[in-house]
Parts: C-alpha cells; structure tokens; sequence
C-alpha cells in the first residue's frame, strides 16, 4: 500500500472519529450551560451510565434488531436482484412492475406496521417483511440501472463474438452494474435498519425500538438514548462492512474510482 493511500485511509478513520468526539462534547457543554433536566436531553455520562446499569439487558435487544435487519435485508436481496434482471431483460415486465414498485415505495411504512402485524401476528416475521419493504426499491432500481448503463461498444463486441443473450446478461451486463449494485446495497442496509426500528415501535415485546417505546412511557430517557446510541452504532457497523465487502469482492471498481 502506496503512503498516499495509508494517509487517505487513516484519515478517513480519525477524521470520523474527531466530529463524533467533538459532537459529544458540544452535547455535553450544551447541557451543562443550560443546566437542561435529564429527563429531557440526558448528558453522554447520562447515557453511559444508563448502558451501564443494563448492559446484558440492552446487548440482547441489540442482538434481536440485527437479527431482523439482517434476515430482512438478506431477503430483500433474494427478491431484488432477480426482479430487477427480469425488469432488465423485457420491457413489458419494466412497464408492468415499475409503477407497483414506485406505488409500494410511496407508501409510508409507518402505515404498513399495524397492517403486517395483524396478518403475521407479534413475532419476528412483521419485522422482516417490514424491511423487505423498506430494502427491495433501492436494491431493484441500483441493479437495473447498473445493468442498464453497460457500454453499448462493449455489448457489440461481445455480439460480434456470437455470444448468446445469457453470456452477454451476466458476464457483461450483470459483472458491469456490480459497483452499482452496491451503492443500491448500501444505501438499503442503512434503510433496514430503520424499518426493524418501525415495525419495533409498532407492536413487538423484544428489540432496541421496544426499548425506546417503553423508556418513552417512563421518561427514561437516558435509557431512550442509551438505545438509539446503539442502532447507531448497529447502522455504522453494516455499512463499513459492507463497503469493506465491496473493496474486497470489487477491487477493480475502487481501483477505476
């Protein structure tokens, strides 16, 4: 690795850690200044304390809203990407699915929860089906655009070859939209989170977005904050493994950027 790029990269880890420092610190100033309740913005020791009173309790509720952002997103993958190769390869499919797509990514999902968890019931399955929802249009439309955005040159020369239709669908046009893929990909991991969250608030006994539900009924809320520290941290964490995927399965496509 060239010293250029270990000064790229060490600065792209410090240069994040220093905002989030300096973030905590203002929050921290700020409530000191204004000498602000706890109850209604807790300090970052306020937050840390709390974590600390129940570590166990909130890595386990942790644990279940990974699990559910994760099978759903896995699932969202499963759906999506063959979709959007059947969009791609007919016209009359792109015609009759896209404006169902566009229609089901317009419906507030917060509006959906109560629906899902009359039909699947108060266990896991609202939430995954929820971030399906939530996942599958970002991950249709980077595919197809990717898929779509193959040089034309390079399609007439894989012709002239005497390929067939399938050879130029995946070793052209499918290998091509991989960078586009995984904007599509990492865009939606951040999205499943939030739909786990959602379909959490609306009916589940288990998960970060039931404990930020019951805090809120109790004023707790450092223990409120303690949480969402903790999706955050969920969120970060996915997206720079999957940008870490990315580097390893598409070298070349980091190497061209």
């Amino acid at each position: 690795m060239s010293e250029t790029a270990r000064r790229t990269r060490g600065s792209g880890i410090l240069l994040p850690i220093l905002g989030l420092l300096a973030i905590i610190g203002v929050w921290w100033l700020v409530t000191i200044i204004f000498s602000i309740q706890k109850f209604l913005v807790p300090s970052p020791a306020d937050v840390v304390a709390s974590f600390l009173e129940l570590p166990g309790y909130l890595l386990e509720q942790s644990v279940v809203t990974l699990a559910e952002t994760l099978e759903g997103f896995a699932l969202s993958i499963v759906v999506g990407v063959p979709l959007a190769l059947l969009i791609v390869g007919s016209r009359i499919l792109e015609r009759t699915f896209y404006p169902l797509l566009l229609a089901v990514n317009a419906v507030p999902k917060i509006a959906i929860a109560p629906i899902l968890v009359v039909w699947f019931g108060f266990g896991q399955w609202p939430k995954v089906v929820l971030v399906v929802l939530v996942c599958v249009f970002p991950i249709v439309i980077s595919t197809a655009s990717g898929m779509k955005s193959t040089p034309h040159e390079l399609v007439e020369l894989l012709r002239s070859l005497d390929s067939s239709r399938r050879q130029e669908f995946f070793k052209l046009r499918f290998f091509h939209a991989l960078p586009q893929i995984f904007v599509g990909l990492k865009v939606a991991i951040s999205l499943a989170v939030i739909g786990a969250v959602i379909a959490e608030f609306v009916g589940a006994d288990a998960g970060l977005g039931f404990v930020i539900v019951q805090s809120g009924a109790s004023a707790d809320t450092s223990l409120a904050f303690a949480a969402m520290s903790l999706l955050a941290i969920i969120s970060i964490t996915l997206f720079y493994g999957l940008a870490y995927l990315e580097r390893k399965v598409l070298p070349w496509a980091e190497e061209h950027r």
